[in-house]
C-alpha cells in the first residue's frame, strides 16, 4: 500500500494545482501541438517545482531570504527556458517558428543576460517579498476578482484592494530604483528624472522631446510602462517583462478564461473550507482542484525519475531565467508521462450518435491572440482498428481523441476536430463508457451530464473556417477502465473518425 499524503504534500499540491492550467495555458502558445504543449508544461513544471523546494530550503536554512519569482511567473518562466532546451538540443521542431526565432534573437537573451540588463518588470517584481509579488501577479496578470486572490492569499477581502493599490506602488518604487541603477548612457539619464516626474501623474503631459525619445529607446519605454501605474498598462508590462515572448497573448487569455470563471477550474464557490480555524491564514483551494493537484504531483514524480537531472538538483532555473549548467530536459532518449501507461485505441473511430438539439450558441465575433502562437490541435495518428467502421459519408465532421498522459486514476486528453463547413460557434460532445468524470478543461467550456460530456466554445474560439480545425483539452478522473469514448457529435450532428 502507498504512503498517505502528508498535511504538507497536501497543501503543496493544493498550491501548485492553481498553477497549472497557467503553464499549460502558456506551453500550449509556446509549442505546435496540444502534445507537445503537455510534455513541456509537465517538464517546466517539474523544474518549476524543484525550483521552489529548493529557495525555501535555503531560505530556511540560512534565514536568508533569496529573491525570487511567485510561483505563477516562476513557472511561467521555467516554460521559457525549458522551451529554450528545447531548442538547443534538437526538439526545436515541436516549437512554434515564431518562438524560435525569438529564443535566437537579442531580445531572447536579455532574459538570461547580465542581471542589470534584464526587462525592469522582472527585476521589479523579484525584488518584492514574495506575497506581495503574488498578490499584484493574481491580480494584474492573472485578472483574477479581488475576493478570489483575497482566498487564495489568506487576505482580509475588504482591505484587499487597499492592500493591492499599496503593492502597486511598492512595484513602481522597486522599478524606479532599479532603471537608476541600469547602466544606460547619457542621453537616457538625461530623461531619467523627467520620466520618473512624468509618470507619476495620471494628468502629466509628455514632453515632446521625452516622447520621441521614447519611440527610439526600448528600455526607458520599459521603465515608462513599469513606472506608470495609471492608464491600464501595468498587466502588459508585468506579462511582457517576465514573461517575454507571447506574453501579451497569454495575458489575453488570462483575462478570457478569468471573465469566463475558468482560472484552476474552480469557481467562486467551490472554495475549500477544510483549514482549521486558528492556524496561519493560507489559501483556499475548490476540492477539486485539490484532487487534480494530486494527480497531477502523482505524476510529475515519475515525471522527475525518468528525466536526466544532475547531482544538484538537475541545475535550476533561477527566476530571472537562467539555465546554466542545465542538463537537456527534452532528451529524445528519454521517456515522459504521455509514453507511459496508455490504454489501446487512443484515438477514437465514434459511432454515430443518437439524435440530440443543438447546443451551439449564436454570435461569430472571434478576437485572435495578440500573438503568433501554435495551434492546440494534435496530429493524426492510427486509427482504433477496434472501432465501429460503419459511419454516413456525408458526415461535416471528423474527430481525433488522443489520451495525452494517464496515470493512476487521472488523465489527461485532448478533443481535435476538423469541420467541413464554416462555424459560427460549436459544440462538441461525446460519451464516456467507464464513469470518467472531467474535471477541469481549457479553450472551452464544459458540462457532464452522467456519462455526457458536452464542451462549448469559448468567446475567442467561436469561428471555424470550413475544413478548419478546432480542440480542447482536459483532466479527467477514471477507475476501472479507461476505454475511448464514442458517439462525438458537432453541434448535433454526429462526426466520423480521422483517419
Amino acid at each position: 500500500m502507498p504512503d498517505l499524503p502528508t498535511p504538507q504534500d497536501a497543501a503543496e499540491a493544493a498550491l501548485f494545482s492553481e498553477c497549472w492550467d497557467a503553464v499549460l495555458s502558456y506551453a500550449d502558445l509556446c509549442t505546435s501541438g496540444s502534445a507537445a504543449a503537455s510534455q513541456l508544461a509537465t517538464e517546466a513544471f517539474t523544474h518549476g517545482i524543484r525550483e521552489a523546494r529548493a529557495a525555501a530550503e535555503g531560505t530556511k536554512s540560512t534565514g536568508r531570504r533569496t529573491p525570487r519569482l511567485p510561483r505563477i511567473p516562476l513557472l511561467l518562466t521555467s516554460v521559457r527556458t525549458t522551451a529554450a532546451a528545447w531548442e538547443a538540443h534538437g526538439q526545436g521542431h515541436r516549437l512554434d517558428p515564431d518562438l524560435r526565432l525569438w529564443l535566437n534573437s537579442e531580445k531572447a537573451a536579455r532574459y538570461t543576460g547580465p542581471p542589470l540588463h534584464r526587462p525592469l518588470a522582472l527585476r521589479g517584481l523579484r525584488d518584492m517579498q514574495e506575497p506581495d509579488a503574488a498578490l499584484l501577479w493574481l491580480a494584474e496578470v492573472e485578472a483574477l476578482p479581488l475576493p478570489a486572490v483575497a482566498r487564495r492569499l489568506g487576505l482580509d477581502p475588504a482591505a484587499a484592494a487597499e492592500e493591492l493599490a499599496q503593492v502597486r506602488a511598492l512595484f513602481r518604487d522597486r522599478c524606479h530604483r532599479n532603471h537608476l541603477d541600469t547602466p544606460m548612457d547619457a542621453n537616457c539619464r538625461s530623461y531619467a528624472r523627467l520620466l520618473d516626474a512624468v509618470t507619476r501623474s495620471p494628468g502629466a503631459e509628455t514632453p515632446e522631446d521625452l516622447s520621441r525619445h521614447l519611440a527610439r529607446c526600448v528600455e526607458c519605454a520599459e521603465a515608462a510602462a513599469c513606472l506608470r501605474l495609471h492608464g491600464g498598462g501595468l498587466p502588459s508590462a508585468l506579462a511582457g517583462g517576465v514573461i517575454g515572448w507571447g506574453g501579451l497573448a497569454y495575458l489575453e487569455r488570462r483575462r478570457r478564461a478569468a471573465e469566463a470563471g475558468l482560472a484552476g477550474g474552480r469557481t467562486d464557490a467551490a472554495v475549500d473550507t477544510g483549514l482549521a480555524e486558528g492556524k496561519v491564514a493560507g489559501p483556499r483551494i475548490g476540492r477539486t482542484g485539490l484532487l487534480v493537484a494530486a494527480v497531477i504531483v502523482s505524476a510529475l514524480a515519475l515525471t522527475v525519475s525518468l528525466m536526466p537531472f544532475d547531482g544538484a538538483g538537475g541545475g535550476s532555473v533561477d527566476a530571472g531565467g537562467d539555465s546554466a549548467d542545465r542538463q537537456p530536459v527534452a532528451d529524445p532518449g528519454v521517456s515522459s508521462p504521455s509514453a507511459t501507461t496508455r490504454p489501446a485505441g487512443s484515438l477514437v473511430s465514434p459511432e454515430p450518435s443518437e439524435s440530440e438539439p443543438s447546443e451551439s450558441a449564436n454570435g461569430s465575433e472571434t478576437n485572435p491572440d495578440p500573438e503568433p502562437q501554435g495551434t492546440s490541435t494534435s496530429p493524426a495518428h492510427e486509427t482504433d482498428e477496434s472501432a465501429d467502421p460503419t459511419h454516413s459519408a456525408s458526415s461535416s465532421c471528423e474527430v481525433t481523441y488522443e489520451i495525452v498522459n494517464q496515470w493512476p486514476d487521472g488523465f489527461q486528453a485532448s478533443v481535435t476536430v476538423t469541420s467541413a463547413k464554416a462555424l459560427d460557434s460549436w459544440s462538441v460532445a461525446w460519451t464516456f463508457h467507464d464513469d470518467q468524470r472531467v474535471s477541469q478543461m481549457w479553450d472551452g467550456t464544459f458540462v457532464q451530464n452522467d456519462s455526457r460530456v458536452t464542451a462549448t466554445a469559448a468567446d475567442y474560439n467561436k469561428s471555424v473556417a470550413a475544413g478548419g480545425t478546432f480542440a480542447v483539452g482536459f483532466l479527467a478522473s477514471w477507475h476501472d477502465g479507461n476505454s475511448v469514448p464514442k458517439n462525438f457529435t458537432l453541434n448535433g450532428g454526429s462526426c466520423t473518425s480521422a483517419g
